[in-house]
């Protein structure tokens, strides 16, 4: 169809072959329906006198003053919303747990608020509040963690076995489950557990297993640091349960177990960092054998068919 059509046809200019190829166009259909429903509308009648008296009525009559009964009473609805979120925003966000975690076969350092200093072993989560921090150093642990702290006031590592507090000093603490152990490497640790203090000076260690106060320990404080962050894991007669689970911890691996007795002292040292040398540090001593598969490994009992 020519682009004009339309507006000829609108005119009555088509010539009878235009009409006709006109009609056979889609849009002629629609064009007709508007056709005829224009000619069905009726315009409203529109009085000039009368619209002209109603516009003079309205300008002579006396203004009349609309006054809110609260104009700032919207405001004061925002202005409330507003305080209630600004006062519930700050003792949240005052409040909230700053939560640090070692995922498997990882570790982490942090720093805390008052700059002492924290390593996190692996499957170890740290939390704390950051609100009055100066006045309340205080930090809920899961897991095991090796802190350095600044000097100040009470500093308290809260675990689900028992309860650690210092002024300013460096030491390891362990809170797995069933097993928990601190060690001071420097200065005097105060360890609480059972409603029981217990002081704990630099080279000692205070351990509990299935809920019993094993004999203390002495360690070699010539070393600063726990064996863990040098990549070893070191075990003084713990049941061997325990050596698989750090296993599991630190390479991100399945133990499965055929005929073993767990329950069994393992006394020993593990590399944090070679799997193959980790495994033969466990086996040997404990007279085992095993199966490394891709994430997984298998001890079995040497007389095992």
């Amino acid at each position: 169809m020519q682009e004009n059509y339309l507006a000829k046809w609108l005119n009555d200019e088509l010539s009878e072959e235009e009409l006709a190829e006109f009609k056979k166009s889609g849009e002629y259909a629609s064009y007709m329906r508007i056709v005829q429903t224009s000619k069905n509308m009726v315009a409203p009648e529109f009085n000039v006198n009368q619209a002209w008296d109603s516009l003079k009525t309205a300008q002579s009559a006396p203004e009349t003053k609309v006054l809110p009964l609260n104009p700032f009473k919207p405001f004061l609805r925002v202005a409330a919303v507003i305080a209630v979120l600004i006062i519930g925003a700050y003792f949240y966000l005052g409040s909230s747990d700053e939560t640090f975690t070692a995922q498997l076969a990882e570790r982490t350092a942090l720093e805390l608020p008052d700059a002492s200093a924290v390593i996190l072993n692996s499957g170890t989560t740290l939390s704390f509040s950051k609100k009055n921090w100066s006045d309340n150093r205080n930090v809920e642990l899961k897991g095991e963690a090796f802190f350095k702290v600044a000097k100040g006031k009470r500093f308290t590592v809260s675990t689900d076995i028992g309860t650690v507090a210092v002024l300013g000093t460096q030491f390891n603490v362990k809170s797995r489950k069933n097993f928990f152990e601190v060690t001071c490497y420097e200065g005097l640790v105060s360890v609480n557990f059972n409603d029981n203090e217990h002081k704990l000076p630099a080279g000692h260690s205070f351990t509990v297993l299935n809920g019993e106060i094993q004999s203390n320990q002495d360690i070699n404080i010539s070393i600063s640091t726990p064996s863990w962050t040098r990549n070893e894991s070191t075990f003084k007669s713990v049941p061997l349960h325990y050596v698989f689970s750090e296993l599991e911890r630190q390479f991100d691996i399945e133990v499965m177990i055929e005929n073993i007795d767990t329950e069994i002292l393992f006394t020993g040292t593990f590399n944090n960092t070679d799997i193959n040398l980790a495994l033969e540090s466990i086996s040997t001593p404990s007279q085992i054998r095993y199966k490394l598969e891709t994430d997984k490994v298998l001890f079995y009992a040497r007389n095992t068919p």
